[in-house]
């Protein structure tokens, strides 16, 4: 397998992209290349848990866009990767025994993750770009405490409904969550495989505030939704490279998906739009937490130090559309790309823009993806 097997999440291959910028006149900066090093053991490297994608390793310095860094010289490539579908599929994998040294969750499973005791706080004297993190990020709600940041943010995004604009027939002020069910296009409907997801975003349509600890009513009225919407669906997947396949070929005409796949479709040259639902948007931002028997320690500390530097925050909002955390990415980043990326406003004026959640209990949780899989699969 080739190079460019680490970017199989992506659309094009990144020089595409910048060809695209650069023909409307936004060049990025340019990242020189330098001879590589022997590939260390893999034994010798840490273990990243993240989820399907992220196992880029332009992250790491290692890649055909980000081609050196701290995290390639030191070990000679990128970390060993270990996949999760989804959170919950992570975290059930870590209690049965499952070790790695730092995973790659999101803001709302924080408190519910560091109660299960398999975590432990960031040595934040080894945090080298945690100064330059956006504060309104770094001490969220069950972040930080007195022994130190539990939780690093990385990336910050939305999840909404990119639809083929020459497939489905609507106006973007009329764009909604209801648009899912039109019997127009049942069976022509994909939706992200996770509760986080796709059961979420019908809660926002069902009403619920996901700013409050969820009810019983709340859960009841948005499983509602989550049935009807079951007959409009052909593909559940949390491989984003079918979704984003499916939607170019027109075997799906909408998908609810994160505003890396319209990216991925705008770059080549498909027609599709990421709605903007009256109800709102589901905005979100996922981060970093420690096992608390991570084999190894330092290296956990240097995949943390890698994922939030600006040149990594750089090509995370280039080539995935995604924001970052790191303040200084921002400043190297072409303001232009930025704005039509829709990530020139700060982290929370973008997440106020769209809907964002609490963490819930671990109880409710397991009720909701106890649910979603069992509407999911008919029942």
């Amino acid at each position: 397998m080739d190079n460019r097997s680490s970017l199989r999440q992506r659309y094009m291959q990144p020089i595409n992209r910048r060809k695209f910028l650069k023909q409307l006149g936004l060049a990025g900066v340019s990242l020189a290349a330098v001879p590589g090093m022997q590939f260390a053991r893999a034994a010798d490297k840490p273990t990243y848990f993240t989820w399907g994608g992220y196992n880029d390793d332009n992250f790491f310095g290692a890649g055909e866009v980000v081609t050196s860094g701290p995290f390639a010289d030191k070990y000679g490539g990128p970390p060993n990767y270990a996949i999760f579908g989804d959170a919950e599929e992570g975290l059930t994998k870590m209690k049965a025994g499952f070790v790695v040294d730092a995973v790659h969750p999101c803001s709302t499973d924080v408190i519910r993750w560091r109660e299960t005791g398999l975590f432990q706080a960031w040595d934040n004297d080894q945090l080298l770009h945690l100064n330059d993190i956006f504060p309104q990020l770094s001490k969220m709600h069950g972040a930080q405490d007195y022994r130190g940041q539990w939780f690093l943010p990385i990336e910050w995004g939305a999840t909404s409904i990119t639809y083929r604009t020459d497939l489905v027939d609507i106006q973007p002020e009329d764009e909604s969550w209801e648009m899912l069910f039109d019997p127009r296009y049942k069976g022509k409907i994909a939706v992200i495989d996770s509760a986080a997801d796709t059961w979420y975003c019908m809660a926002i349509l069902a009403g619920v505030d996901l700013m409050q600890p969820m009810s019983d009513a709340d859960i009841e009225k948005t499983n509602i939704l989550m049935k009807k919407l079951r007959p409009q669906v052909r593909m559940f997947t949390n491989d984003m490279t079918s979704l984003g396949q499916a939607l170019a070929s027109g075997e799906v005409v909408m998908a609810i998906s994160w505003n890396e796949t319209p990216v991925g479709l705008w770059w080549e040259g498909h027609p599709v739009r990421f709605a903007s639902p009256k109800e709102g948007t589901m905005t979100w931002f996922c981060g970093l937490m420690l096992h608390k028997d991570a084999p190894n320690y330092s290296g956990a500390h240097d995949i943390a130090n890698s994922l939030t530097s600006p040149v990594t925050g750089q090509y995370l909002m280039e080539n995935w559309g995604y924001g970052h955390a790191n303040q200084k990415a921002f400043s190297i980043t072409d303001p232009d790309t930025l704005a039509i990326l829709g990530l020139d406003a700060d982290p929370v004026a973008y997440m106020e823009s769209g809907v964002f959640g609490i963490p819930q209990s671990d109880e409710v949780e397991t009720r909701i993806n106890r649910d979603f899989e069992a509407i999911k699969t008919g029942f």
